[in-house]
């Protein structure tokens, strides 16, 4: 019988997905499901909707739910999390800061200014969660969700000694993207892909066994299908190898796509959902859906309950079936990618079973992918440092690599930038304000 905590669990994002794959998978029916918030609204949303499917389901998992975190990690097997730490304010300031610098981030969630200071503020958050899965429940599992997952791990592993594997759903999901391009069913096409977190390489993509790139390099011609992934796109044709993670995403991790304005417009075009700015559409988004949640646990109607393709449940049917899976993880480098830097956090396939997770090694990179993930990696290990040590020079260090600050900003206005982010975050950076 596992206990399962979601911390988050009035997500709106993530919430319903886990509850249903949680509900409908055989090996987790004897399960108890912790829901636990500090939101009561959200929480009492998603506790009422767990309850209505279940009862809907035939499922007999039991349900509970809290708002005191201790409380809920008492005897926990698995704990996923799910956080959004301090709201959505210290996004905007994140983002908007660096725009006066010219740094205009499309996401801001991974790297460069906004995404390391997103970081900064999420290490202690965690950290603190860990201490309480050490003394509560030192045997269980963490699966976090957590942006920037190339930081974080990094971090939690050089800090705690908890079991902790960053999760993120950008492998499957460009996966789906590429079987649609190609016109494939999903279920027929396989993948192998390595590299870091939104910055992974399909190594190999296949349809029924057949390599199936030439599909794409052909897909790619059509006019219509390259507007939707210009970025990524332009990156397999110089690179050799598609990437993980959007086109919006993957044109702030390099140099080459947002430096001006008129690069932006031609690449990254504020369109569709992008057209509300990147946190904006995050927050409308999340107030959407959480209407529908609202409906959907107080009304009368059925629960539409199609199954999510999160890793975090497959990881947990795994180890309680002993059926085996095959997931990416985000995990400490110790040989699995032999041309990255030993001790970095990577994102490899992991083979789960009952003895748990075992990432998969992977050897060397293509050498052009390698140079690609390094940029990105220098500053994560200098984010890394500054996170632990409350080193605001290391802070600095780490913006001054970002590979598109580096190409708009000299170091004058990196330290400005950092000096402001710094005084407009500093009530979320506990390590930093003692110093």
């Amino acid at each position: 019988m596992a206990k399962i905590v979601h911390i988050g669990a009035g997500s709106a994002g993530f919430g319903k997905r886990f509850l249903t794959d949680v509900l409908t998978r055989p090996a987790l029916q004897s399960s108890t499901l912790t829901l636990m918030d500090v939101n009561p609204e959200n929480l009492e949303v998603m506790t009422t909707l767990a309850r209505r499917l279940a009862s809907q389901l035939n499922s007999p998992v039991t349900i509970e739910s809290t708002t005191d975190r201790r409380r809920a990690l008492e005897g926990a097997d698995y704990v996923i999390i799910t956080i959004v730490s301090n709201g959505f304010g210290p996004r905007y300031r994140e983002v908007d800061i660096p725009k006066k610098y010219g740094v205009y981030q499309s996401v801001g969630c991974t790297s460069g200014p906004s995404g390391i200071f997103r970081g900064l503020r999420y290490v202690p958050v965690l950290l603190d969660i860990a201490k309480d899965v050490e003394e509560l429940c030192p045997k269980a599992l963490i699966l976090d969700y957590s942006n920037p997952t190339s930081i974080v791990p990094w971090a939690m592993a050089k800090a705690s000694n908890v079991s902790f594997l960053g999760l993120c759903h950008s492998v499957q999901h460009t996966a789906m993207t590429l079987a649609r391009y190609i016109g494939a069913p999903y279920e027929e096409t396989g993948h192998w892909v390595a590299g870091i977190n939104h910055q992974a390489w399909f190594l190999r993509f296949e349809w029924n066994g057949k390599d199936a790139y030439s599909l794409i390099h052909e897909r790619m011609q059509d006019p219509d299908i390259y507007k939707q992934d210009m970025v990524r796109f332009e990156m397999m044709k110089f690179f050799g190898y598609f990437l993980t993670e959007s086109s919006y995403h993957n044109a702030e991790y390099v140099p080459w796509f947002r430096r001006n304005a008129e690069l932006i417009e031609q690449w990254t075009p504020a369109i569709g959902q992008w057209a509300k700015g990147p946190i904006e559409r995050h927050e409308e988004s999340a107030t959407q859906r959480r209407e529908q949640l609202k409906r959907e646990a107080f009304g009368t109607e059925p629960i539409s309950a199609d199954p999510g393709h999160e890793y975090c449940i497959s990881i947990i049917d795994a180890i309680e079936s002993n059926v085996p899976a095959r997931i990416n993880g985000n995990v400490i480098n110790t040989g699995l990618i032999t041309n990255l830097p030993q001790g970095s956090c990577v994102e490899v396939p992991c083979l789960v079973d009952n003895m748990g997770i075992h990432p998969c090694y992977v050897g060397d990179l293509p050498p052009q992918c390698a140079a690609v993930n390094r940029l990105r990696q220098n500053q994560d290990e200098l984010a890394v440092k500054g996170a632990l040590e409350g080193d605001r020079k290391a802070v600095e260090q780490a913006i001054a690599l970002d590979p598109l600050a580096s190409s708009t900003c000299t170091l004058e206005q990196i330290h400005d930038m950092v000096t402001e982010l710094f005084a407009a975050d500093a009530p979320y950076l506990p390590q930093f304000n003692s110093r």
